[in-house]
């Protein structure tokens, strides 16, 4: 059995659009278009109330299940031709077209739909974070702090917390949906030196200050101007050599 996810978490909500495309008909249609050799006995794809912009595809007993996030449901036929595309490559490790990858980015980047992405993952999805305050780290002390040193206090104050795991891969986020950043717990302790701590926090300030842009077909999620501001941070070698550290330990 093979699974391609194209991001985000589940949960249940009913949207109220009526009519929405036959999926079956239009990956079926990508399907034969792409000549893929494998055999396969039939496709079954369709909407689901995914909290955000998550799709998945599988490939299970020759059958191909596909499940598309229904924020998409008001896509016109050729986006979501473009989506077809994008998760039948993957899972038949196939090369998605340049034009398919640009055609769909270019849609999920509209504002109104990133604002009905947003929508959906704040009222479905659920964000479980420790309080700011740990044992050794104040993150919102360190947040307030870092705003008035490098964003002239000019950057909302999201929710901050830290994180329920102890991830040494995953030591901090920034959910726009939800308007929050993420810290993992495993940095609040004496073995963390505070100024990794503050360049973490720093480095998802900066995706407050930087969204994620789209360049063509491609998702820039470190922009150059991203790239520059982060090594203003006093101590950015520092931080990066200790993050190598943690990460390989």
């Amino acid at each position: 059995m093979a699974s391609t996810p194209v991001s985000e978490q589940p949960e249940q909500m009913t949207l109220p659009w009526e009519a929405p495309p036959d999926l079956n008909d239009i990956f079926a249609r990508v399907f034969r278009r792409l000549r893929i050799k494998s055999p396969v006995g039939s496709i079954s794809a369709g909407f689901h109330p995914f909290a955000g912009l998550r799709s998945t595809i599988t490939l299970r007993d020759g059958e191909v299940i596909a499940r598309v996030a229904d924020v998409l449901a008001k896509a016109s036929p050729l986006v979501l031709e473009a989506l077809a595309e994008i998760l039948l490559a993957r899972i038949f490790r196939r090369r998605p077209s340049r034009e398919a990858r640009e055609c769909y980015l270019a849609y999920t980047f509209r504002p109104a739909i990133r604002s009905r992405i947003d929508a959906a993952r704040r009222e479905r999805g659920r964000k479980r974070l420790l309080p700011p305050r740990g044992q050794y780290y104040d993150l919102e002390e360190i947040f307030h702090r870092l705003n008035r040193c490098y964003f002239p206090e000019k950057l909302p104050t999201p929710r901050l917390g830290w994180s329920h795991q102890l991830s040494r891969t995953l030591l901090g986020h920034y959910d726009s949906g939800h308007a929050t950043i993420v810290v993992s717990r495993r940095l609040d302790s004496p073995s963390a030196p505070g100024y990794l701590v503050e360049y973490i926090v720093y480095h998802e300030m900066l995706h407050m200050r930087f969204p994620v842009e789209r360049r063509g077909h491609r998702r820039v999620v470190h922009s150059r101007e991203f790239r520059e501001a982060e090594k203003q941070f006093p101590k950015y070698e520092q931080a990066c050599r200790q993050l190598k550290h943690i990460c390989a330990s």
